[in-house]
């Protein structure tokens, strides 16, 4: 899922998966969200992985089924795995900030 909406950061994709679609058409919500929780990075400066995994992870969030903490836990490993040295502390600190939100 990461790497179609990491894809879709610079292009439009074909043939993704029903879940990326989801989170593609909620977009506009997801990033509000996110801009509300990290006001002091604009959508257009957060990494692109970064950002793919907070909207996968905002999105899971929204829709609640999944338990929120196991889905910031999950977040944050995939964004020490592909992320840079910052994001997984980047990630944890949004989704932290979104949970306490209570969205």
């Amino acid at each position: 899922m990461i790497k179609h909406l990491f894809a879709e950061s610079f292009a439009h994709q074909k043939n993704v998966p029903e879940d990326v679609t989801r989170v593609l058409l909620s977009i506009k919500k997801i990033d509000k969200i996110i801009t509300k929780a990290a006001p002091a990075w604009p959508i257009d400066n957060i990494n692109k992985i970064d950002l793919a995994i907070l909207r996968f992870a905002v999105y899971e969030l929204m829709e609640k089924t999944t338990p929120q903490k196991v889905t910031i836990d999950e977040a944050v490993e995939i964004a020490k795995e592909y992320g840079s040295e910052s994001s997984s502390s980047f990630v944890n600190g949004v989704l932290g900030t979104i949970y306490e939100m209570k969205i």
